[in-house]
This record gives C-alpha cells, structure tokens and sequence, in this order.
C-alpha cells in the first residue's frame, strides 16, 4: 500500500478525525477538550506558519502531526511548536511517525524557520533519533515533560 500526506487545509473533511485522535492521546482528562473543541481550534485561522497533516496509509488515515505557533503554557517565548504526532497503535512501528516529523520539519523550513520546538512525556528517544536535542525539562500541569528543539537553519 502506499503511503501520503494531506494536509488539513486541502482536506478539512479530516479536522474531525484528528480532532478525536489528539484528544484521546493527549487530552482525555478532566479539564481537556471535547472532540467539538478541538476541531474548531484545529480549524481556526492560522496565525504564522500553521498546518495539520494526515498520513494516508493506502486510503485510510494512519496519523497526524502539526506546526501550531504555541503550544506550552509554561513557555510562551517559544515558537513555533511540533505539535499532536499520533498514530494509531495497528500502524505503529512502521516509520509513520517519522514520516510525519520529518513533513512538518520539511513545512516549518519552507516557512523560513529557524528552529521547531516540542515536548514530550514519552517519545524523547524518537525525537533524538530523529535529531532533536534535549533543552531541558519543563512542567505541563503537574506532568514533568522533556522539552526539545530542532534546528532548521543548516
């Protein structure tokens, strides 16, 4: 099967199925958004360089990551952000989410983007493999997170 990326302003019709997949991954707890929330912030106009990509595996979408310009509470002075890398567990472990890195990465520089930034709880061995470098460790709530950046200037 093959594999593509779409991206979400050519194909909002998918705002919904991203929508659902963020909030299970990272927002089902109480005080996180209903999947109806989470659409409308996924659809609302873009404020500097902004996009959602899906990833197709043959016809069915697979995974999702985007660009947003903020992202941390605790770090406004930061942007813009890696933000919402999800795939569904059958399709884990197949280079999908690097796939999905490296095409915000690939957006951001065409943005003229110096540098991306991420957080994470989890995945700090796949951003390194990927070449992200750790900056240090932030708080998200009362979760300590690993915050690091990727330069896009070389």
């Amino acid at each position: 099967m093959s594999r593509h990326i779409v991206t979400l302003s050519d194909r909002p019709d998918l705002a919904p199925i991203v929508a659902r997949w963020r909030v299970e991954a990272f927002f089902d707890h109480p005080g996180g958004y209903t999947v109806e929330e989470m659409t409308a912030m996924i659809l609302a106009p873009a404020v500097g360089p902004e996009e959602n990509f899906v990833l197709f595996d043959g016809d069915e979408p697979v995974g999702t990551a985007g660009i947003a310009p903020y992202d941390l509470d605790t770090r406004p002075d930061l942007a813009p952000w890696l933000v919402g890398v999800f795939v569904k567990p059958a399709f884990r472990g197949r280079g999908h989410a690097a796939t999905l890195v490296r095409r915000v990465e690939a957006f951001a520089q065409q943005a003229s983007v110096p540098a991306l930034w991420l957080y994470t709880a989890t995945a700090e061995l796949l951003y390194s493999r990927l070449g992200w470098q750790f900056v240090g460790m932030e708080q998200d709530g009362s979760n300590a997170v690993t915050l690091m950046r990727r330069d896009l200037s070389a």
